[in-house]
């Protein structure tokens, strides 16, 4: 995913509409974010991350926080961020549920937390919170927490990954490669083993239980007869006494 234009209004510390457009930064799609303690870096972060998923990249924010203590009170709060997927632009847009001025008259209304995922192709976009979140973890094969541990570095969070156990980033890294196909593979060569250990087994047993059956006459002592009665179909012969 390569991420074209951020939009955030009224959100954290940006008390008006501001506008990253990460094109004019070149093509490389590897950005550093710098600035002074409080400069708004990871209010960044978390506008990407709400926009995609309805979530902050943290855990310490969360979406009831969203609303800048700055803003004027006619200024919306929302996030919109443009982003690129293997050739083709996505628009998401979401807005947190806010306290906003009534239309008419005096007093306040609840502003409804809305989410909307714009498809390249024209298509109906998907609205609501929890399908869009649904939606760009399908398109993208990353959620939240799996998309802020790879392609954003919010401060503090660095070492997490690194910390992470080994089923974990083993986790992250096969849906960030996209290995499932060999993890598909790997399971069906060891269901067709196990099967086939399991014929194996019943063969054995079928034979062990032929074996345990055969009666061996008493004046039958010579080599060639024991092979004959305990192993027929091997041995090609008969044993020459009453068989």
């Amino acid at each position: 995913m390569k991420p074209v234009k951020l939009t955030i209004s009224a959100f954290g510390p940006y008390a008006d509409i501001t506008e990253i457009d990460f094109e004019r930064l070149g093509g490389q799609g590897l950005y550093l974010i710098t600035g002074d303690t409080g400069s708004g870096k990871t209010t960044i972060f978390d506008a990407i991350a709400y926009a995609l998923y309805g979530e902050a990249s943290g855990d310490v924010r969360k979406a009831d926080m969203f609303r800048s203590r700055y803003a004027g009170e006619e200024t919306p709060t929302f996030v919109e961020f443009i982003f690129d997927y293997r050739g083709k632009r996505y628009t998401v847009k979401r807005n947190p549920e806010y306290q906003r001025p009534k239309g008419r008259g005096k007093g306040y209304t609840l502003q409804r937390a809305g989410a909307q995922l714009y498809y390249p192709d024209g298509r109906e976009p998907v609205s609501r919170s929890k399908e869009v979140t649904r939606a760009v973890t399908e398109l993208i094969g990353l959620d939240r927490k799996q998309f802020t541990q790879i392609a954003m570095i919010a401060q503090g969070e660095f070492m997490k990954i690194l910390r992470a156990e080994s089923k974990q980033k083993k986790e992250i890294f096969r849906k960030l490669f996209h290995t499932e196909i060999f993890e598909k593979i790997v399971r069906e060569l060891e269901n067709r083993k196990s099967e086939k250990g399991k014929v194996l087994e019943r063969m054995k047993t079928e034979c062990r239980m032929i074996v345990s059956g055969a009666a061996i006459p008493k004046d039958c002592e010579n080599e060639a007869c024991l092979n004959a009665i305990k192993y027929p179909a091997v041995s090609g012969q008969r044993c020459l006494r009453g068989g």
